[in-house]
């Protein structure tokens, strides 16, 4: 069944085969944020070739989405039937024509499943019913079901207590894609750019395939950033809008979040966000945090040497990051705004979404050191400025990110993006040595401090260079 239109997915690809050669009914749940292409996926696995498929609409009254359901129903049935009045008629509909068909192998495919879920229509109650006293008793019959909010997917299918408790035989997260796969998608529509230019693609489209198709192979990378987002009717310019009202059926909440920590340079508590948004509550705000990092838009993590209560919270997010920081305050007079954006402006995104870049490649990182197998925890630190009880005084410092290894070694990552060989300087030399020093007194570390650069170019050799034990370049980052 393989289809070479489909790039990358390679597991959930097998993962496909295996479950279509199973004997038994399954119902099998693909999730994942809106564009990362759960639809594509299934569609061109299967050719486009359905039993019955059926997607939901968005904010799509229940009476709607009954007769689209029934208009799709009729295609198979050829039969003049009125529109069902409820989606357990129309369940037991699909069920009628279902048993007619004398086949080894049923599929069935469910598009965008929380929106069929609107107010008072008892969808789920009926789809349970569907699955529970028929579906699941038919062999051969396989399920799929996707939906960009993840959050609802996990709450009403995969994690639910109620009706479909433990019917999800599989449920597969569709994470964004790799530089790698970038890259390769980029190859596939005939676009030839340089690493370095695919790079700062991502940092930009944060992998999501849907964006990353449409750029325009006939225009210069500028001039598509300018087509995409900043000439009047840009397409992606109120894409941030509709991702956060299609993933979330309240997002107030949701967006203030990613706005705060959109703000910050580093991770914040759960304490300093509900601080800056003047929250006193917490049951709300962890349930939205959870929302976030199920759909992708932040990454939890513990500082180095701190338990749970310590768990910071950071946006990771490119495609958001880039929306924030280049798009909300942008009046859409300059239709060119990022082709002639300044050198400043722009080191400064760059600098941070490279950073980002580097966390959604570790594993990348991992391989280019040699410690693939090695048990490895990835942690960032950062400590505030504070006196000891000597009466010393210690700056305020920050790691973004630490390898620490089961071997008694830790690599402390610094990412830098540069168009050309980063140089260490004296000064920022003494800036790292002052860093690992206060690392080390605060969390009295006893494993080995390895210097580890990530770059694009690789180290300027220089008389600071030598301090650094590895080193990890763009190429490494493809791998």
């Amino acid at each position: 069944m393989r289809n070479n239109r489909i790039i990358g997915r390679e597991y959930e690809q097998q993962l496909f085969e295996s479950i279509c050669e199973e004997r038994e009914a399954k119902m099998v749940a693909v999730y994942g944020r809106r564009r990362v292409g759960k639809t594509f996926l299934i569609k061109e696995f299967f050719h486009n070739e359905f039993d019955f498929m059926f997607t939901g609409s968005y904010e799509t009254p229940t009476s709607l989405q009954l007769a689209l359901f029934h208009q799709e129903l009729q295609k198979h049935t050829k039969q003049e039937l009125s529109i069902p009045k409820n989606w357990f008629e129309a369940f037991d509909r699909l069920r009628v024509y279902l048993s007619s068909l004398s086949k080894e192998r049923m599929v069935l495919f469910f598009d965008e499943l929380p929106w069929m879920d609107t107010p008072k229509s008892n969808f789920l109650t009926a789809f349970s019913y569907f699955w529970n006293n028929w579906a699941s008793t038919r062999d051969g019959l396989k399920l799929f079901i996707c939906g960009s909010s993840t959050s609802w997917m996990m709450d009403k299918i995969i994690g639910t207590k109620g009706g479909l408790y433990n019917r999800c035989s599989h449920s597969i997260y569709l994470s964004p894609f790799t530089l790698n796969e970038v890259e390769q998608q980029l190859q596939h529509r005939g676009i030839v750019w340089t690493r370095y230019q695919i790079t700062e693609a991502y940092m930009i489209f944060g992998g999501i395939p849907y964006y990353i198709d449409m750029l325009d192979k006939n225009q210069p990378f500028a001039q598509n950033i300018d087509n995409l987002f900043f000439r009047q009717g840009a397409p992606l310019r109120t894409e941030y809008e509709f991702l956060f009202r299609s993933l979330f059926k309240e997002a107030t909440l949701h967006r203030q979040i990613i706005e705060v920590l959109s703000s910050r340079g580093k991770g914040l508590t759960l304490q300093e966000i509900k601080d800056e948004l003047g929250l006193s509550s917490g049951g709300t705000i962890t349930k939205t945090l959870k929302d976030l990092q199920l759909c992708d838009f932040i990454r939890a993590y513990k500082s180095i040497g701190k338990q749970t209560k310590g768990m910071m919270y950071q946006l990771t997010d490119l495609f958001t990051l880039f929306h924030l920081r280049f798009l909300v305050k942008q009046t859409g007079q300059d239709q060119h705004y990022w082709t002639n954006l300044d050198e400043a402006t722009h080191e400064a995104w760059a600098g941070y979404a490279f950073e980002m870049v580097c966390l959604h490649h570790i594993p990348q990182i991992k391989k280019k050191l040699g410690i693939t197998g090695v048990l490895t925890n990835a942690y960032s630190w950062s400590t505030k400025p504070l006196k000891d009880k000597d009466g010393g005084e210690w700056k305020g410092t920050q790691i973004d990110l630490l390898l620490d290894r089961a071997d008694q070694v830790i690599n402390v990552c610094e990412m830098k993006y540069s168009k050309h060989p980063y140089a260490i300087s004296e000064a920022y030399d003494k800036r790292l040595r002052e860093r690992l020093f206060i690392f080390k007194h605060h969390t009295k570390c006893k494993s080995a401090l390895h210097i580890t650069f990530v770059t694009t170019f690789g180290l300027a050799r220089n008389m600071y260079s030598s301090r650094v034990q590895s080193e990890v370049v763009l190429d490494n980052l493809f791998g």
